[in-house]
C-alpha cells in the first residue's frame, strides 16, 4: 500500500503570520524565502497578470518536485508589496498616485524545506514548457526579513482600504514606532472567485 503523503499547509501551520483579527497587532516574523517577481504598472495591466503567471508556474513547479521527494505542499497564498518612488516619506500619496507608476512585488512564500536547487530546476521545467514566460531573472528566490511588523485583517474591496490603514497607522504611532517597509498586502482570497465585499487581506507593516 502506497504510503499518503502529508501535505505542508502553512496558512495553518504558521498562525503567527496569517491569523490575524481586524484590530491591530504586532507580530514578530521570522526571515522567510519567496519567489518574487517586481514590476511598474497597473494592478490591471497586462504586465501585472503576466507576472502572475509566472510566480505560480514557478511555484507549482516547485511543489511537484517537492512532492516527489516526500515533501509536498499547499502553494501559499499571494502577497505583494506596493509604493511609489521617493522613499517611505513619500508614500502618503500613494492613493493619489495614477496607477501605472505604482511599484509593486508580487510574492508567494516558501516552505522551510525548498532550495536553491528546487528554484533552478523549477526555472528550468518552466523555460521548457513556455519559453516565452520567464526571461532571465525576472523571477527571484529571495529572503525577505521584515521583523517586527504591525498586521491588520481588511474586509472589502482592495480600492477601500484606507481606514484599515489608518487604524494600523493610529495603533503604529501609539505604540511609539514608525513605518519601516512599504505597504504589505496578503491575499487570503481570491478576486476571481470572491465577491467584493466578501475579499479578506492582511495588511502588513513592518516597524522600527
Amino acid at each position: 500500500m502506497e504510503a499518503v503523503i502529508e501535505k505542508l499547509n502553512i496558512e495553518k501551520s504558521d498562525p503567527n503570520y496569517y491569523k490575524v483579527g481586524t484590530i491591530p497587532e504586532l507580530r514578530d516574523l521570522d526571515p522567510y524565502y519567496y519567489l518574487t517577481v517586481s514590476g511598474k504598472s497597473s494592478p490591471s495591466s497586462p504586465q501585472f497578470f503576466r507576472a502572475i503567471e509566472q510566480l505560480y508556474a514557478v511555484a507549482y513547479n516547485i511543489k511537484f518536485l517537492c512532492k516527489s521527494e516526500d515533501l509536498d505542499f499547499v502553494v501559499p497564498k499571494m502577497e505583494g508589496f506596493w509604493w511609489i518612488d521617493g522613499g517611505l516619506e513619500a508614500q502618503h500619496k500613494f492613493t493619489q498616485t495614477p496607477e501605472e507608476k505604482w511599484n509593486w512585488k508580487i510574492m508567494i512564500r516558501m516552505p522551510d524545506f525548498v532550495e536553491g536547487d528546487h528554484f533552478y530546476r523549477a526555472v528550468q521545467k518552466v523555460k521548457a514548457k513556455k519559453p516565452n514566460l520567464i526571461k532571465e531573472d525576472e523571477v527571484k528566490f529571495e529572503l525577505i526579513n521584515e521583523g517586527k511588523c504591525v498586521q491588520i485583517l481588511h474586509h472589502g474591496s482592495y480600492n477601500e482600504e484606507e481606514p484599515t490603514i489608518m487604524k494600523a497607522m493610529n495603533f503604529i504611532q501609539k505604540q511609539g514606532l514608525s513605518v519601516a517597509d512599504y505597504h504589505h498586502e496578503i491575499y487570503l482570497s481570491d478576486p476571481r472567485k470572491t465577491p467584493e465585499p466578501k475579499l479578506k487581506t492582511i495588511i502588513r507593516y513592518a516597524v522600527k
